[in-house]
């Protein structure tokens, strides 16, 4: 007894497959990757806001110098404490008070605040801060709802006393 197997064949298009075919599909494989990534990089620089530290390099060097700074800060003893309200027309107001160690208010200082925005550099804010009591300083920007930092700035004499970073969440 035979067995046959039948054979599967398939037809014959008509097209063969030569080396002009395959580098054409290579061609155009690697052009489509090409377009894709010149796409993606534009997208990339274009929304790119800036760095966080625009020298790493210089910032190192000055290591010493800011933890010299932060212990004088740190023997000051000031409490600063700061509210972001919502104000008229879409803008904030950040209220500052600034206290000795002895509750104190200090109203002889100069205070300079910013909002930074995590992602983007372009959209930070310099807040114009004034005196408004004792020990009270206020200032408005327009941020809209996102994470934030603020950094904030006492000087005295052209002479910074305390400095500050802190991350928020405006609702």
């Amino acid at each position: 007894m035979t067995l046959q197997i039948p054979s599967i064949r398939r037809g014959n298009t008509g097209k063969r497959l030569t080396g002009r075919g395959v580098f054409l599909w290579l061609l155009g494989f690697f052009g489509f990757v090409t377009i894709v990534n010149i796409a993606m990089i534009q997208a990339a620089i274009s929304t790119f806001g800036g760095l966080d530290t625009p020298s790493s390099y210089r910032a190192g060097l000055e290591f010493s110098q800011n933890a010299a700074a932060a212990e004088a800060q740190r023997a000051l003893g000031w409490q600063v404490d700061g509210t972001l309200d919502q104000a008229s027309d879409g803008q904030r107001l950040l209220t500052i008070t600034v206290t000795d160690k002895d509750d104190v208010p200090i109203s002889d200082v100069d205070v300079a605040a910013q909002l930074m925005h995590l992602v983007d550099s372009r959209r930070d804010v310099v807040l114009a801060m004034q005196p408004v009591g004792a020990g009270r300083y206020q200032g408005l920007a327009r941020a809209p709802t996102g994470q934030w930092r603020l950094d904030l700035e006492i000087s005295r004499d052209n002479q910074t006393l305390f400095r500050s970073r802190n991350r928020l969440g405006v609702r």
